[in-house]
């Protein structure tokens, strides 16, 4: 079949096979490139890596640069649906096809399992991953780095068997803002109803901490978690333009419970050479991002300012920057103390798109942008660009009017 992109209302409902194994080669080459010969010894780089959330956005990026960076093993678990004959799959399903037949070709151990994430078979059956991962890497089965980078809509409560949905919304008030139709490129208002309770409640359910410590409880139960083990979370802050929808809202709710989850797994490894971090990471464009009011028109116009500096990141160089000058850098390497961190101990990656010149010129840019100059005055060819290369398309060298097998990468 030959696979176009369906967009409805600014969601992709596709993927492209090849163009998604495409875009994996690339961070590949990257993390390969660029985490070379760095800084850490060895003896203090990751040798078996557990990724939750492994088959998009920053998670991908999280096991490519421990894989191929650092040559380490890894677990990945997401939730996926597959392909069939006549339908592809998820993007992620094919993101994680690529990094296992990429992994099998350089000689690099991997196991990518699909599930559940909250709930207790998954972590039991990811556990014995961890074994059988570890055995034919022929190392120590103990996870020296667990990312937690799960963004599920949902999620079933293992202790009462309720399922929870997230919510995108403001708190306490109505809001309502302009925006950018990236298909258009026209301006749009976007808004959301505050909040109740429940929502607020649901959401941290989802998005919030809670999982991330009882993944930690369970490795460390069935002592497959490292003496020297470090465990990072992603979250986002972000300009004060955007706390309405995001900050202060029942996503921002979430990522404190994150936070309050990050300090009492740190309590919990206190007199241990174990540490957690949530570490904030620069506005990306993802799968879900392109329905945030104000978001498309905020990164189009970072893009923008971000890319005539030459600091424009995208995921696997966020990543690699984490890696590389924080969690492995020669001194954080041997000792997590050494780890650069805010007052709030968070890692902050997002450093260069809240630099002062930075913010200033994407507010100007905001305020200068009207309907007719959105192309020239934005990056929202660029938005619009990693929108599609998040479902495999718009990747450079695949051919869109080849026909395909949804079922394969070939």
């Amino acid at each position: 079949m030959i696979i176009k992109p369906m967009i409805r209302n600014n969601i992709c409902i596709n993927s492209h096979p090849r163009g998604c194994a495409a875009a994996v080669r690339s961070q590949i080459e990257y993390a390969k490139k660029s985490l070379a010969g760095e800084a850490a010894p060895q003896e203090g780089k990751p040798k078996l890596v557990l990724v939750l959330g492994c088959s998009t956005g920053y998670g991908l990026a999280s096991r490519i640069a421990a894989g191929f960076g650092y040559g380490a093993a890894t677990v990945g678990l997401s939730y996926e649906k597959p392909a069939s004959e006549s339908k592809p799959g998820t993007p992620g399903f094919y993101n994680n096809l690529a990094f296992d037949e990429e992994a099998a070709g350089a000689g690099l151990v991997s196991r990518t399992l699909d599930g559940d994430a909250f709930s207790d078979a998954m972590k039991a059956q990811t556990i014995a991953a961890i074994k059988e991962t570890a055995a034919a890497a022929k190392i120590p089965a103990q996870v020296d780095l667990l990312v937690y980078s799960l963004a599920s809509p949902v999620r079933t409560d293992p202790k009462d068997g309720v399922m929870y949905r997230s919510v995108i919304k403001p708190i306490g008030q109505s809001y309502s803002g302009k925006t950018i139709d990236m298909m258009s490129a026209k301006f749009i208002t976007a808004g959301a109803e505050p909040a109740n309770d429940e929502e607020i409640r649901s959401t941290v359910k989802v998005m919030g901490g809670e999982d991330w410590e009882l993944w930690i409880e369970a490795l460390d139960k069935a002592g497959v978690l490292s003496p020297s083990a470090r465990t990072v979370a992603y979250t986002y802050i972000g300009p004060e333009l955007s706390w309405a929808i995001y900050k202060n809202g029942t996503i921002g709710r979430a990522k404190e419970d994150l936070e309050r989850a990050g300090r009492a797994i740190n309590k919990k490894f206190e007199g241990t050479h174990r540490h957690a971090w949530v570490s904030v990471n620069k506005a990306l464009v993802t799968r879900a991002s392109a329905v945030i009011p104000i978001i498309p028109f905020y990164v189009s116009c970072l893009f923008k300012v971000m890319k005539e500096m030459n600091i424009h990141e995208g995921c696997i160089e966020q990543i690699v920057r984490l890696y590389r000058d924080r969690l492995y850098s020669a001194a954080g390497a041997a000792n997590p103390a050494e780890v650069p961190v805010d007052s709030a101990d968070r890692i902050r990656i997002d450093d260069w798109e809240m630099r002062d010149d930075v913010q200033k010129a994407v507010l100007d840019r905001m305020d200068k942008t009207t309907e007719e100059n959105i192309p020239t005055q934005t990056d929202v060819a660029g938005f619009k660009h990693d929108f599609l290369e998040a479902h495999g398309f718009d990747v450079a060298g695949v051919d869109y009017d080849a026909d395909v097998d949804p079922r394969s990468l070939a």
